[in-house]
């Protein structure tokens, strides 16, 4: 089997105790290297210059830069560095402002270690993570607003396409052909008059839109 290479992660809170708690639990994972840690946005800005991070853990209601503001200035300055959001906040507006600034994902922190280590991981090989408890929160809030335009079977794909996953991928999921997800995928485009994936990612968010599959766990492996 083929050893995985490591993910290098920074760290940014200004808790020193969820700090220093998340870089210890985190290293005890043979696969991800936690590269550095910072307590402010911009220090942490600095220090992913030096190390190029593939990952950054951050917070959002840092003093000084917020971690929300900070993810244009990742984004620009570090393209192929993925940022997720860690945060205690489940409101609407802070998920989706991340989203529409480019972050990666979205993890609240009260979610389990295996589901941090989950995200980093998803971001890292380039898809997109959402905690469930993100989905849960955006749904309640939705729940007395209108009608939902999409069918059971464009609710599965447009979760699966929120997880990062291929058409191959959504098609080995819900036991469909690549063409038929790709066909979904389409048309989820056509009916919500959205031109890009990214667009049909900030809709699922913003509308509270998750998929009844575990648009999260991973995919079934051959034997």
């Amino acid at each position: 089997m083929t050893e995985r290479l490591k993910i290098k992660v920074l760290l940014i809170d200004n808790h020193p105790l969820v700090l220093d708690g998340l870089k210890a639990v985190l290293e005890t994972f043979d696969h991800i290297e936690v590269a550095g840690t910072a307590g402010l946005a911009q220090t942490g800005l600095d220090i992913a210059r030096q190390i190029q991070p593939q990952v950054v853990l951050m917070d959002i209601n840092m003093p000084k830069l917020s971690g929300i503001d900070a993810i244009e200035l990742f984004r620009s300055e570090l393209p192929q560095t993925r940022v997720v959001m860690l945060s205690m906040h489940d409101s609407r507006e802070y998920i989706s402002s991340s989203v529409m600034r480019g972050a990666a994902g979205y993890v609240l922190k009260d979610v389990s270690t295996e589901e941090i280590v989950a995200a980093i991981e998803t971001v890292a090989d380039g898809g997109t993570y959402f905690s469930s408890g993100v989905f849960d929160a955006l749904m309640r809030e939705r729940a007395e607003e209108g009608s939902d335009p999409l069918t059971p079977r464009e609710h599965d794909t447009l979760g699966l396409i929120v997880a990062g996953r291929s058409n191959r991928e959504i098609a080995e999921v819900l036991g469909i052909s690549a063409a038929t997800a790709e066909t979904h995928r389409k048309n989820l485009k056509k009916k919500l008059g959205i031109a890009t994936t990214a667009g049909l990612i900030r809709y699922a968010l913003d509308h509270g839109i998750a998929s009844k599959i575990d648009a999260n766990s991973h995919l079934p492996t051959s034997g």
